[in-house]
């Protein structure tokens, strides 16, 4: 299912918000480690968002996660405060970890080790 203009206005709101809420609340650096939000997808009633969260270089993601939840009622109160004007309801907020990048460094080391792999054969053959 295709998502609605409306879902993908709000999530635009919602997104823009929640990067500033993250900065001034200094919830974008964890541990020396960076978190930012990658995407956010809201459900078509737009009562639910779902709020992906890229960490890089953060050496224990589930505690960032912990402490992201931990204020998460602060968050959702600053985000209200923002978008009174603009939205009926404040939507539910879940946190999830964007893990793409973990994906594309992973493909990037398998890719990384079949080159050498390739080379070495033709290296070999020569």
């Amino acid at each position: 299912m295709t998502e609605g203009k409306r879902q993908r206005q709000v999530a635009g709101v919602i997104q823009e918000e929640m990067n500033d809420i993250f900065r001034r609340l200094n919830l974008n650096m964890i541990n020396g480690g960076m978190v930012s939000i990658s995407s956010v997808k809201v459900t078509p009633d737009l009562l639910e968002a779902r709020i992906y969260l890229s960490l890089f270089k953060i050496e224990d993601p589930e505690a960032a996660m912990k402490k992201i939840e931990d204020r998460a009622w602060e968050i959702k109160k600053e985000l209200a405060d923002r978008v009174k004007h603009q939205l009926r309801r404040i939507p539910v907020l879940h946190y999830f970890k964007d893990d793409t990048l973990d994906h594309v460094f992973k493909m990037e080391e398998i890719f990384k080790q079949l080159n050498e792999e390739k080379n070495k054969k033709e290296s070999g053959d020569a």
